[in-house]
């Protein structure tokens, strides 16, 4: 009989594939589930990139393959969108590699860092795909912690206390760290320190860190970068994302960003798992890249603005305690304390409410008395799962 892999038995289906069947079930049963669940942005990109997407298709010679590193226009708009916004200087022809979306820079970077064995260094909570990849890919995933008393920011001194127990053995070094900021589930905010001292751990561990950063411009006036900090180019990465703060979930066009050395590794991997993008995509990224201002605010401020606090009054009804000061297209708030389990108010939520919210535990064990709301519906929407759960889920039954 043919057995799959065995590293598939290291891994689960992801938590949103299998939720989305049940949901899509109740929905073809005609109960109007509303999902306040997944992050992907309900508003279309601005209007010059989809004209120049349809621009370029139009064009009979585009449609060949591209470069695997991507077009001169895509990566010099990226770079020119780094320096823009986060006042950090790269070379478009050298450290800058064009992605299908950030999760694929994840696989990218840990096949091109990571032997099997070797330790990744993941948050508790964290993003499940640095988890999944790192053990599909065989490598030896260490959590640390990331606390509401903290702001979801590393604990330095655990991650010290790691760094010395792994870096003794050389079957198990720490080859990679994996941060995410402003931090995904928690909305814990980019912080200049923080960053600093990951410059610093990095340096003296001789470890990677890679920053994930596609929510730096949701609700969040000031967006940082980790490769601000002097030197963090000579041993950190950062990945950055258009799903979220430029409406184009779908697109797949994300990047990642640092020095020549590491780009090329990157890009050897790259290449001989899948080729450029269509240049339409990447001519439109290239258009989208060079949003105005206005165009920023209105998106990823003022629209999230509006939704949040419809989004932070279901928290109030459900009972649940939320950091106002958290950022990014989330929010994220701990659940009444005599609720036993997480996932007894979602799946109440759910079917009783017709309302799809998430259980913080798929984010790792640190996120168990939490829920996680997404602000990815129009307002209407959000007030309307409000309504739902007022009516059917007031605070006494909980």
């Amino acid at each position: 009989m043919i057995q799959p892999a065995e590293r598939l038995s290291l891994v689960s289906e992801y938590y949103f594939s299998r939720k989305l069947k049940e949901v899509a079930q109740l929905n073809a049963q005609g109960l109007d589930i509303i999902s306040l669940a997944i992050g992907s942005p309900d508003m279309p990109p601005s209007a010059q990139t989809i004209e120049k997407l349809c621009e370029v298709a139009r064009q009979p010679n585009a449609h060949g393959y591209q470069p695997t590193m991507g077009t001169p226009e895509l990566r010099e708009a990226m770079a020119e969108f780094y320096q823009r916004w986060y006042g950090v200087t790269l070379d478009p022809k050298t450290e800058i590699q064009p992605l299908i979306g950030s999760k694929e820079g994840i696989l990218h970077i840990t096949l091109a860092f990571v032997n099997p064995g070797d330790v990744v260094l993941v948050p508790n909570p964290g993003y499940p795909t640095y988890t999944s990849l790192s053990k599909i890919l065989g490598a030896k995933v260490v959590n640390y912690d990331l606390c509401e008393a903290d702001g979801w920011q590393p604990d330095f001194d655990q991650l010290e206390e790691l760094a010395n127990k792994h870096q003794q053995s050389p079957d198990s070094r720490i080859r990679l760290m994996w941060t995410n900021y402003p931090n995904m589930p928690t909305g814990g905010r980019a912080r200049r320190d923080t960053y600093e001292r990951l410059v610093r751990f990095a340096r003296t561990h001789n470890i990677v860190v890679v920053n994930d950063n596609p929510y730096s411009f949701i609700l969040n006036d000031n967006p940082l970068s980790l490769l601000q900090v002097p030197g963090a180019k000579d041993c950190c990465i950062e990945l950055n994302s258009m799903s979220k703060s430029h409406n184009m979930p779908g697109w797949r066009v994300g990047l990642c960003a640092t020095n020549a050395q590491f780009i090329s590794w990157i890009l050897k991997v790259k290449s001989n798992i899948d080729s450029g993008t269509f240049r339409g995509l990447q001519l439109a990224a290239a258009e989208a890249y060079r949003n105005s201002d206005n165009w920023h605010r209105e998106a990823n401020i003022e629209t999230y603005s509006r939704r949040r606090k419809w989004a932070e009054e279901i928290m109030q009804t459900l009972g649940c305690t939320y950091d106002p000061d958290q950022v990014g297209l989330f929010l994220w708030g701990r659940i009444p304390d005599n609720i036993p389990n997480v996932e007894d108010l979602t799946e109440r939520v759910l079917h009783e409410a017709r309302v799809f919210i998430t259980p913080g535990f798929i984010f790792g064990s640190n996120g168990e008395r939490y829920i996680r709301i997404s602000l990815c519906a129009k307002e209407e929407k959000i007030k309307e799962a409000l309504e739902r759960i007022k009516k059917t889920l007031p605070p006494p039954s909980l």
